[in-house]
């Protein structure tokens, strides 16, 4: 897909103002998130999303538009996994309700600016390394098989889910003094003549820097359905805006999800596998390619599935629990 400077500043342009209308109507002043709120944004978020694909349909970019929705849909279920994470995060610092939207927020925002870098450096390998699709196929399948041992472990309970601040957050709170308490949501404040952060800051920064880590799978995983950095990139803001509502919306689902890493862990070999036959393509070596509709048909098949069994293996986890309730 050709993309002029002038589409690519528009673009930009357009999501910036998106994301200003989401703060000063939705996130400029601290409360509590209700469902409808959050129901409310989420559908607004996915209907845009809709819209830019069909948009991208309706200028006769058919391909592209089926790229970006193979890439918005396997980015927007690779973050609801990261809200898993998110959840440990916030109890972790005992972040108040009220404050918890800004501080998704503005994490988010972070993570979509670095995430533009990375899809920059991502974009500049692959055109001038082809056999970069080998690296990111086989990290894929790493990854898919790693989170296929982390679930299995996890079911089995010889792994408690807990938060490690990663080593760049512990540098910071090493080198800079920060309040035990919070000031509303200043990220800095004077106490004693000396300047130091507020826990918003740090969980702002723990947020961040967590999403950024999990770029290092997502935007592999993206490069294997398309080479396009606008869809890259504008897959990853469509999936990244509405995921501070999405937090609150189904935040309390996120446990009955019991079969989500299994099926990401499915999307995650599958696309490595897309990336290993690419880079063997590229190579002159003649294999089969897997199509776009083939992909967005495998991950829309696998995530419905893994719903329905993920739903059902909680129900029946309940009844077990509420039979054994009045024996104990």
């Amino acid at each position: 897909m050709d993309v002029s400077t002038t589409t690519w500043a528009l673009t930009i342009v357009g999501l910036c103002a998106l994301i200003a209308a989401d703060f000063f109507i939705g996130g400029r002043k601290p409360h509590e998130v209700s469902m409808k709120e959050a129901g409310t944004w989420t559908i607004v978020w996915v209907v845009l999303a809709i819209l830019f694909g069909a948009g991208l349909y309706a200028a006769g970019e058919s391909r592209a538009a089926g790229e970006f929705a193979a890439g918005y849909i396997t980015e927007k279920s690779l973050s609801v996994d990261n809200l898993f994470v998110f959840v440990l995060i916030m109890a972790k610092f005992a972040v108040p309700t009220i404050y918890q939207q800004r501080v998704l927020m503005v994490g988010v925002l972070m993570a979509l600016v670095m995430r533009a870098i990375f899809i920059a450096a991502g974009a500049a390998l692959i055109s001038t390394f082809s056999w970069i699709f080998f690296i990111f196929g086989g990290f894929l399948i790493w990854t898919a098989w790693k989170l296929v041992r982390e679930a299995r472990a996890e079911a089995e309970g010889h792994e408690e889910e807990a938060y490690e601040e990663n080593r760049l957050l512990k540098m910071v709170e090493r080198r800079f003094p920060s309040t035990s308490q919070y000031h509303g949501t200043k990220l800095f404040v004077v106490e004693n003549g000396k300047r130091l952060m507020t826990p918003m800051l740090i969980v702002m920064l723990a947020i961040g820097s967590t999403d950024l880590l999990f770029a290092l799978d997502s935007i592999p995983a993206i490069f294997g359905l398309t080479q396009d950095p606008y869809i890259v990139f504008t897959a990853n803001a469509f999936a990244l805006m509405g995921l501070r509502q999405l937090y609150f919306l189904i935040g309390g689902l996120l446990k009955k999800l019991v079969h989500l890493s299994y099926g990401l862990s499915i999307i995650l070999g599958f696309i490595g596998v897309k990336l290993v036959l690419h880079a063997l393509h590229e190579q002159g070596v003649h294999v089969p390619e897997i199509s776009t509709p083939v992909s967005l048909a495998v991950i829309c098949g696998v995530l419905v599935v893994t719903t329905i069994t993920s739903l059902r293996a909680s129900r029946k986890l309940g009844r077990e629990q509420e039979q054994a309730a009045p024996r104990d």
